[in-house]
């Protein structure tokens, strides 16, 4: 079986114009261009005039300053950065190269599936994601609450661990409505939480609003990654990388379930006598309100 995690690193195409340009830029656009590429991630979630705040300049200096570099304009500068941090495509795609790739067969559909998750499995093991795992460990108890943050599919997850580790009697909090929506969400936090985020696609303004929130209020983040060079690590105390199935390919969610409860479990293996008072009084609770059974 080939490597799941073989597709190459996309080439760094702002870095290369940034390098280029770099002489012929003015002060105040190269003050833009340095920003845009400090914080890309970020610059994904803002608009011209939101990233010349950031910079003291106009929207229209920063869209010259994005012309400048050889671009269109804004959009076209996120669609390179977007490449590069890792955007997922279109899902119709993804489906379509994998159909394609088990040509109907259904052995061939249950090797990618299990190949998939054997990785996960082999990859949790190693050396530095037990390293990371014990630093999350240490870091949850510490907290006083913590925000499981996941959109999509992994923020079905994320509702899932917040009911574990509630019932390990850390209190927990879900962040993974989308839009606008999130921002009530992002009202919970607060100083003496840790903030655990599962992010395997590109930076999304949902994702980066959570870290800016958390930056702000000083709580510690840890992640679940899909790449080891990804550039949200930056933003991480912890990180544990997940293998993720070729990014022409779907990606199965899986191997973030699995972490999740890997974590969960290791957490209550070191707060044993909280995790059976909470379960304990999870079952009184239960049994008040379940209805008798003579």
């Amino acid at each position: 079986m080939s490597d799941i995690n073989s597709s190459p690193r996309v080439k760094d195409r702002f870095a290369e114009q940034l390098a280029k340009r770099r002489d012929r830029l003015s002060p105040s656009l190269l003050r833009v261009a340095e920003f845009i590429d400090a914080h890309r991630h970020r610059v994904l979630g803002l608009s011209a005039l939101e990233i010349g705040f950031e910079t003291g300049a106009s929207d229209a200096t920063v869209i010259r300053a994005i012309q400048s570099l050889g671009y269109s304009g804004l959009r076209e500068l996120k669609d390179v950065l977007e490449a590069w941090l890792g955007e997922t495509d279109s899902p119709i795609e993804k489906m379509a190269a994998t159909l394609r790739d088990v040509d109907g067969q259904s052995d061939q559909a249950i090797d990618f599936v299990l190949q998939t998750n054997a990785q996960t499995m082999e990859a949790l093991a190693s050396a530095e994601n037990r390293k990371a795992i014990a630093g999350m460990v240490r870091l949850l108890v510490e907290a006083q609450e913590i925000c499981f943050f996941g959109i999509g599919a992994s923020g079905l997850i994320a509702e899932y661990a917040a009911r574990l580790f509630s019932r390990s009697g850390l209190r927990s909090h879900t962040l993974n409505a989308t839009g606008i929506a999130l921002a009530e969400q992002l009202m919970v936090m607060r100083e003496g939480q840790l903030l655990i985020m599962m992010l395997h696609g590109r930076a999304h303004r949902e994702a980066m609003a959570a870290i800016a929130e958390a930056e702000r209020l000083r709580i510690p983040i840890v992640m679940f990654l899909g790449k080891q060079d990804s550039p949200l690590r930056d933003h991480a105390r912890e990180a544990v990388i997940l293998p993720r199935a070729k990014s022409e390919r779907i990606a199965l969610h899986a191997p973030s379930l699995i972490a999740a409860e890997l974590l969960h479990v290791a957490y209550s293996a070191v707060q044993p006598d909280e995790t059976l008072q909470s379960l304990e009084r999870l079952i009184e609770l239960r049994g008040m309100v379940r209805p008798n059974s003579k």
